[in-house]
């Protein structure tokens, strides 16, 4: 592969050479295999690295840029975001590509959008954060082009509403999402600058004006990228035909033809058709092409044609355009019945995927994806209820068919061409030639998925239109069509009885039950098909909301003789009111608030400073592993994992023509190395398989190939022969491991200690609940940035290795001893990570190990950047528990003893689970339980080792009692708050829990917290308009619910070192790691506070004097876990030490100076520093004092939540949290870290279920099938204050940890949706229902939609309707 930058030739290239600009640089391909993506092009052959790869599905928004393309038609230019990970380099032909860098950058100057992320602390690790910033300049730039009114200075003509739309297909994992909405709404038009949250432009109390001058200016003139404006030369069709590159752009239907049926795709050419090529982020495709054709340049396929009969859609048209072809025939058409149809086509398209992949996606490819594999499609639902009809090209015979005929057939072959997509205008009835004056069209579209905004696939998806005359009889249906989709079938399918027994039919109670009966027959699941009995109740309930809607509520009997009582007929009014059609938009972050007091004691300590480089984060010039520029003859790698969980690998095959240049496997650790992949304080894990594999997703080989597609390539297709005879059936359950007697052993000195005499406290109980059971599920890391390293050989059998590592000094000693070799001779370097959440910790180590081993033993630089799917399946993630309790308490709700039999799935290996018992009791003792046991069991399970993961073991442990708090209210029908109140601590009962760990008194903050987020929430009044909403919606519930933490921390020790320049600038070196989480910042903050007692004059912006530079483990020496939440604090504390050191060196010449000049520069004291030789370095090491090496954090939060008991959609209306921080070194930084942490714990309460199949595999393996909160499912309110609670002597410059006890409060949504739950299962029983009302019941983690609708009711709709009928 070959690219040439040049200067623009006077003539235009020729034809078979692919040319295009990136950031204004043009470049010149001559040849290129066809199947490299745009994102491959860019990472390895440009200076431009900020296009991330994240997933390589379109799903996460890490590698979008901006195309800017001209439309030869319209004479325009076209700019929109692309997924640069699907997108084919070929495809972007005469094209200008834009990047994060070309917005701006270090050198240039940075753009506005830049300048605000960092300023509104919109980027934590930053590897999320160039996407975002594109999908937000795309935004920007194309508002200019619309007729809205032009806006303010300083803003553009975005909306509030838009700016947060334009990242909602963008994923974070750190910064909870807050932040980057104020960052993209304050460019808006409408925004109100009051509205924004903490910025480090403002301060609070600030005047509009003053605001806006401090805001980085944006001019859309000036800040609209030069790139985005083409040159002559691009202005016209630019085509590819290149034989060399086996790609052709035919532009005639005949050229089509001609090259689907010539010899050579005869003879078995494998032929690819492409547009947007976006399928493959769906199906992963493994099969090499010999012909790539081009279908976007035949006019037939990308118009758009209009006559009486309706709309046809040319079928190589993006999804993007045919959603805004539909909204410009709707506006065109305001006052008839196609408005309402394209509208809401239009809507409902808009949740296809996101904005950067509806952008090149195709309408054809959908429904072609849709016919030949069975892709659950929305579009094709869509269409099938509007009686659309394509057009198909299968050979030399041209056809058009209905929709259902088109589904109904055998698969398109390969060569079978998609040409159009034919719309029909629909009107109602007509008589005589006139529309029935008593005639309307009624068209609904539903959807259910995990996300509202869509870029999620949904359980069930269906579409409705219905022709309805209403007179004095009552509503008439005169035709209706409905279709349903992605509930399990091949294809969307239309529910034909339910229609024919619906059609003539006066709707009525007893219609309406009937053809709920039928459509629950009509809706059938294959086998195997997840949560079947859930969709098939979303059928019903949509069908039921339809028809209630359609009749417009009182007309549902009319006057019939089923007259409805008022009652009732509010009832089917309130089913309107309630619609969870959500084709409607549903609002985003409506607003937060953030409460924060900085602190001057310490300064610069206690400011809100932004994070030290999120401005090049942003613009794409911080530089992560991956980064780095291949050495010489780099090689790259990836792993072979094994699919059986217990087996012997009998051979390892590859296709010929997918032969890698080397397959490393345990035969090739050296003689004096050792099989070690990672390494704990339990004990070690094995690289590599040895003669078993012990889990699904054991690391059997690892290949090595000139490119990373390459060795991803020969891996997926590597043909693996295993042997099974003989051995022992694997232990996949806690409660095999049980049987079996599989467990790891807890060592006592970290197993937790008891508390009272549970006998006694029973024994005192008035009631008692024996043997109640929660099952708690596991989580997946999902950082941005998946497993990497680079292992480079250097000089005398030494290797360097840079690592994304979170303990550096760990995966040095595993290298090492993997080699062989002393550890002087490895090198470990770490600059920064992009997310870890503990993923990073004893995960990273085998990645650095393999690269390491085979870099040893070709001796050539190998390289690997795990794939998504790979990460995911060896990733392990989070403890999965089964729980049994026994509790006693008393009539007025007081417990007074607890026993807990806990099981912990560890996984193959110990990696870090014995510490599990340890930290769940941590956070389970939070309230006062009278007498507290345990038996708690690690066991040994033929699975991924599970390992830290954010809060490991806490985030269970604090859960756990909210779970029984829940269950005794219950059964005392008390108010769950009350009897949270009546088991909060006190100090005495605090202390005979943690122990010295409670610290003063005065650090108690926890009833003073409880009440504070009370009444800061307005807790009471808001429980009262809860009841009040619950008694008069018959569709929505809501709950709300208050719960605290106490988070018990283990201080580190630490490393640290500062050199002081002879300019006077500092360069510091410490052990911990730069996750995202703002520990370099806090470091600089302490030095130059640590330093600033010197007392120079010319100290005062010391800060920018300071750098933090990589982690190097040769330089600095047990750097240790970067985990915990306390590094920061002790790499402060390690810091400050090395910079009294300083400052005493410093004293006396300062005295000195002083004396001779009367007042003394930093700048000329550091330069007589250097002439005088003072040693200006200083290295320490900080160990706590065992006074303060445990500590409590506290926190509460109070979340709202709305349950949709038809889609069993949880909504978060509002949270409030209180958090304690101490003393703040960063407010700023710390807020981050509390938001971050609360929306990663809402993914593992709420949405992401990290599912295996029954040999353990790992299936939930891609952004498909795992899905972490995104903007529209974090709290719409979400307000947040840190509690500076004030000086506390044991701790750092009074500081308190933010990393991970803030997860622990997303419990509180948990509860909430138990709350609203309860409520719907009461309205159930009111109808007459017996099962599913008991109050008692538990709420599975995460609390899924299915899970939510499960317990309000599969039946919800078939018993209401018994009820109105029973009543009738």
């Amino acid at each position: 592969m070959e690219a040439e930058q040049s200067s623009p030739p006077p003539s235009a290239a020729a034809e078979d050479c692919l040319v295009f600009t990136v950031n204004g640089e043009r470049f010149e391909v001559p040849e290129i295999d066809p199947s490299t993506t745009l994102l491959e092009f860019l990472r390895s052959k440009t200076r431009f690295k900020s296009v991330k790869l994240g997933c390589g599905e379109g799903g996460c928004g890490a590698c979008v840029v901006l195309l800017s393309k001209y439309d030869t038609v319209n004479k325009k230019v076209e700019n929109f975001t692309v997924s640069s990970c699907l997108t084919l380099l070929c495809s972007i032909n005469g094209c200008s590509v834009t990047t994060s860098e070309g917005l701006g950058n270090s050198k240039d100057g940075f753009h506005p959008i830049h300048q605000r992320f960092a300023g509104f602390h919109a980027s934590q690790c930053g590897f999320c954060t160039p996407g975002m910033c594109m999908s937000l300049f795309s935004a920007l730039a194309n508002a200019e082009k619309t007729n809205q009114p032009q806006a303010s200075p300083g803003f553009s003509k975005l909306t509030v509403s838009d700016a947060e739309k334009a990242i909602a297909g963008n994923l974070c994992r750190c910064t909870g999402y807050r932040p980057i909405a104020d960052a993209c709404k304050s460019f808006a038009a409408d925004v109100d600058l009051e509205d924004l949250g903490i910025n480090s432009f403002w301060k609070k109390g600030d005047k509009k004006e003053v605001r806006l001058s401090r805001l980085p200016s944006y001019n859309p003139k000036d800040d609209t990228c030069p790139y985005t404006e083409l040159e002559d030369e691009y202005k016209s069709t630019r085509l590819l035909n290149s034989k060399k590159n086996s790609w052709y752009s035919p532009v005639t239907i005949e050229e089509l033809q001609n090259l689907l049926h010539s010899d050579m795709v005869e003879n078995g050419t494998r032929i690819k058709l492409v547009v947007g090529n976006t399928g493959t982020g769906y199906y992963k495709e493994t099969e090499i092409y010999d012909k790539y054709i081009d279908l976007r340049y035949i006019p037939e396929l990308s118009v758009v044609r209009k006559n009486n009969a309706g709309i046809e859609f040319g079928a190589a048209l993006p999804i993007s355009k045919v959603i805004l072809y539909l909204k410009e025939e709707s506006k065109a058409n305001e006052c008839s019945s196609g408005d309402l149809l394209f509208t809401k086509i239009a809507d409902h398209m808009e949740k296809v995927a996101s904005g950067f992949v509806r952008n090149s996606a195709s309408l054809g490819g959908n429904l072609v994806m849709a016919q030949r594999k069975y892709f659950p499609s929305d579009i094709v639902t869509l269409l099938l209820a509007v009686g659309s009809s394509v057009s198909v090209l299968a050979g030399h015979k041209h056809e058009t068919i209905t929709m259902e005929e088109f589904l109904s057939r055998p698969p398109l072959d390969p060569i079978d061409v998609l040409l159009s997509v034919h719309v029909p205008f629909h009107q109602p009835t007509r008589i005589d030639g006139s529309v029935h004056t008593n005639s309307r069209l009624f068209f609904e579209t539903y959807r259910a998925a995990p996300r509202p905004l869509g870029n999620a696939l949904p359980y069930l998806n269906a579409a409705f239109l219905a022709d309805i005359s209403c007179d004095k009889n009552g509503s008439l249906v005169n035709n209706i069509r409905l279709a349903f989709g992605a509930y399990g079938t091949k294809h969307a399918t239309r529910a034909r009885k339910v229609e024919e027994y619906l059609t003539g039919k006066i709707l009525s109670l007893r219609v309406l039950d009937e053809a709920i009966k039928l459509v629950k027959d009509a809706v059938v699941s294959e086998e195997g098909t997840s949560n079947a009995a859930y969709r098939s109740s979303l059928a019903v309930d949509f069908l039921f909301e339809f028809l209630n809607f359609s009749s417009v509520a009182s007309a549902i009997s009319g006057g019939s003789s089923e007259e409805l009582s008022g009652s009732v007929r509010e009832g089917a009014a309130e089913s309107i009111n309630d619609k969870i059609c959500q084709t409607g938009r549903p609002p985003l972050l409506s607003s937060g608030k953030q409460v924060l007091q900085s602190s001057r004691d310490y300064y610069p300590v206690g400011e809100p400073m932004p994070k030290f480089g999120a401005a090049i984060q942003a613009s794409g010039e911080a530089i992560y592993v991956d980064d780095i520029p291949s050495p010489p003859n780099c090689l790259h790698g990836a792993f072979i994992c094994s699919t059986k969980p217990v087996a012997r690998v009998k051979s390892i095959s590859f296709k010929s023509n997918q032969q890698p240049t080397a397959v490393i496997s345990v035969k090739d650790i050296p003689r004096e190395g050792e099989n070690i992949g990672s390494l704990a304080m339990f004990g070690s894990e094995p690289l590599f398989a040895d003669d078993l594999t012990r889990f699904a997703g054991d690391l059997i080989a690892f290949v090595v190939a000139e490119t990373q597609k390459n060795a991803n390539l020969a891996a997926k297709t590597a043909l693996v022969e295993y042997d099974t005879e003989g051995l022992d059936p694997p232990i996949l359950t806690v409660e095999e491991a049980v049987e079996r007697s599989s467990f790891f052993d807890v060592p006592p000195y970290i197993y937790p200690q008891e508390v009272g005499d549970f006998s006694k406290g029973m024994a005192e109980a008035d009631h008692k609940i024996l043997s109640a059971k929660i099952k708690l599920g596991s989580q997946y890391y999902f950082y941005m940035e998946t497993q990497t390293a680079l292992a480079v050989p250097d000089e005398d059998n030494c290797m360097v290795v840079y690592s994304s590592s979170q303990c550096p000094e760990y995966a040095h000693r595993v290298i090492a001893r993997c080699l062989g070799v002393p550890e002087h001779n490895v090198r470990v370097l770490t600059r920064r990570v992009g997310g870890g959440f503990g993923g990073k910790a004893l995960k990273a180590m085998p990645i650095a190990a393999a690269c390491a081993l085979a870099a040893h033993k070709l001796r050539r630089p190998v390289r690997m950047y795990l794939d998504r799917k790979t990460d995911m399946i060896i990733a392990g993630g989070r403890h999965p528990m089964k729980i049994t309790y026994s509790v006693g308490f008393k009539s007025d709700g007081k417990i007074t003893a607890l026993h807990l039999d806990i099981l912990i799935n560890a996984g193959i290996t110990s990696d870090i689970s014995p510490i599990i018992p340890n930290n769940m009791m941590g956070t389970l003792k939070k309230y006062n339980w009278g007498a507290l046991s345990f038996d708690i069991k690690v066991c040994k399970t033929n699975l991924s080792s599970k390992s830290a993961m954010r809060a490991p073991g806490e985030v269970q442990g604090s859960f756990i009692p909210e779970a029984i708090i829940e269950h005794v209210a219950s059964m005392l029908s008390m108010e769950v708050d009350s009897v949270r109140n009546r088991n909060l601590h006190t100090y005495e009962s605090l202390k005979l829990f943690y122990g010295s760990a409670s610290g003063e008194s005065i650090e108690f903050t926890l009833p003073s917290i409880w009440d504070k987020v009370g009444q800061s929430s307005s807790f009471d009044e808001r429980t009262a308009m809860v009841e009040q909403f619950n008694h008069s919606n018959v569709w929505r519930k809501r709950g709300i619910s208050r719960v605290p933490i106490v988070h018990e921390v283990y201080v580190r020790s630490a490393p640290g070192k500062v050199s002081i320049l002879s300019d006077g600038s500092i360069v510091v070196e410490v052990g911990g790691i730069e996750l995202g989480q703002g520990l370099w910042t806090k470091v600089k903050q302490v030095t130059a506070y640590a330093l600033s007692s010197i007392q120079c004059d010319g100290i005062e912006d010391l800060v920018e004097k300071v750098r933090v530079v990589q982690s190097d483990t040769l330089s600095l020496v047990q750097g240790g876990f970067t985990a915990g939440s306390t590094t920061s604090e002790s790499s402060c504390e390690a810091v400050r030490l090395c910079c009294n050191v300083l400052v005493e060196r410093l004293a006396p010449l300062k005295e000195k100076l002083q004396e001779q000049m009367g007042s003394v520069k930093w700048d000329v004291l550091i330069i007589q520093a250097h002439s005088q030789s003072v040693n200006l370095a200083a290295h320490s090491f900080f160990v706590p004092d065992s006074s303060s090496t445990q500590y409590l954090n506290y926190g509460a939060a109070v979340s709202e939540v709305e349950v949709n008991i038809i889609s069993g959609e949880t909504r978060i209306l509002r949270t409030d949290i209180v958090y304690d921080c101490g003393q703040s070194m960063n407010p700023a930084v710390d807020m981050g870290q509390i938001e971050g942490a609360f929306v990663q714990g809402l993914g593992f309460f709420m949405l992401e279920e990290y599912q295996t199949n029954s040999d353990g595999m790992v299936t939930a393996d891609g952004t498909w099938t795992y899905k972490i909160p995104t903007i529209d499912t974090i709290p719409k309110q979400f307000n947040v204050e840190v509690l500076n609670s004030g000086h506390h002597q044991k701790r750092v410059l009074s500081s308190k940890a933010s990393g991970e006890p803030p997860l622990l409060l997303a419990a509180s949504v948990h509860c909430a949706t138990r709350a609203a739950i309860k409520e719907a299962r009461k309205q159930l029983k009111s109808w007459g229902a017996v099962e599913g009302t008991d109050p008692t019941f538990q709420v599975d983690v995460p609390a899924t939609m299915p899970v939510v609708k499960q317990l309000c009711g599969l039946n919800t709709v078939e018993t209401y309707l018994q009820s109105l009928l029973s009543k009738s």
